[in-house]
């Protein structure tokens, strides 16, 4: 079976990128010049029935909104504004009605969050089943728009939000994207590196390692557990839809002082040596080998 991860390090230094990129693929969008004083992002995203959802207990609707969610939550960990997006639809097995509803739950979501839907297409599969994709566009001011490379040593690690047990509870389904914490972070500049927490915590904490180039030191005993979930779930389960992020020390005080988006709280700090995600004695960390979902 193809290695996701490894098809992406021999991918992503290959792909041909013009002076316009400001920021290229391996950030949770691109970020592309648009003004002199804003930047547009893009990012595309899939949904599959039997991967992202049950197939047959999730109602259509809900799935749609998850899809669109999915995408919003890309746009908050840059700490941009979403506004427009672009729906794909292929299905076989599915009655008409079903993607109707699936695209309605895509353009309820839109409402809600300010989105224009403004184009796409739909087509059919070989074999019973369905995939859609979407790509969000928005925008960030070029001073604000938030990386996944900027932590520095000595800066504090934050996740908004709880963690784990995403699927028994529903959570997966029933999740409200980041936009105006991410927007906070960036409009203040808190946040030194940022990013999502969509395919588990270990997962993404050493993406952000990595394209920073730093040591996590993470506390299991201080993850914000989600209700029915154990410290190997928050750290591996994944589908969180969570902000994870860096903050300077001599900042970390006012951030806290000043916020009032729910839950937040302080899993670890940041250290100089070789990319990775430790626990606060060094020990690698990871469970039964797994660090989160990797297709």
């Amino acid at each position: 079976m193809p290695d996701e991860l490894e098809i992406l390090r021999q991918l992503l230094p290959t792909l041909p990128q013009a002076g316009s990129v400001v920021v290229g693929p391996g950030d949770d969008c691109a970020a592309l010049e648009w003004s002199s004083d804003g930047l547009l992002l893009a990012a595309v995203d899939q949904l599959i029935g039997g991967v992202h959802y049950f197939r047959e207990s999730t109602p259509p609707r809900q799935a749609g909104r998850k899809l669109l969610c999915r995408n919003l939550s890309d746009i908050a960990a840059m700490g941009g504004y979403p506004f427009w997006a672009l729906l794909t639809v292929a299905s076989s097995g599915r009655a008409s009605d079903w993607v109707l509803e699936f695209c309605r739950g895509v353009s309820d979501c839109g409402r809600e969050y300010g989105v224009s839907v403004v184009g796409g297409d739909i087509a059919s599969l070989p074999v019973e089943g369905e995939v859609a994709t979407l790509t969000i566009l928005g925008m960030v001011r070029r001073g604000e728009v938030v990386r996944r490379s900027g932590a520095s040593p000595g800066d504090w690690l934050y996740v908004t939000g709880e963690l784990g047990n995403s699927l028994a509870s529903g959570h997966h389904l029933d999740f409200s994207p980041r936009l105006a914490e991410g927007r906070f972070l960036a409009e203040r500049h808190y946040a030194s590196a940022m990013l999502d927490v969509s395919d588990g915590l270990l997962l993404d904490a050493r993406r952000l390692a990595e394209s920073s180039g730093v040591r996590l030191l993470v506390d299991p005993a201080k993850l914000p557990l989600r209700q029915g979930a154990d410290c190997n779930g928050a750290l591996t389960d994944g589908e969180d839809y969570e902000l994870l992020f860096t903050v300077s020390p001599e900042r970390a005080g006012e951030l806290e002082q000043n916020w009032n988006f729910g839950q937040l709280t302080r899993i670890g700090v940041v250290e100089s040596g070789s990319p990775d995600v430790t626990d606060p004695d060094g020990n690698p960390l990871s469970v039964n080998g797994k660090y989160g979902y990797e297709h």
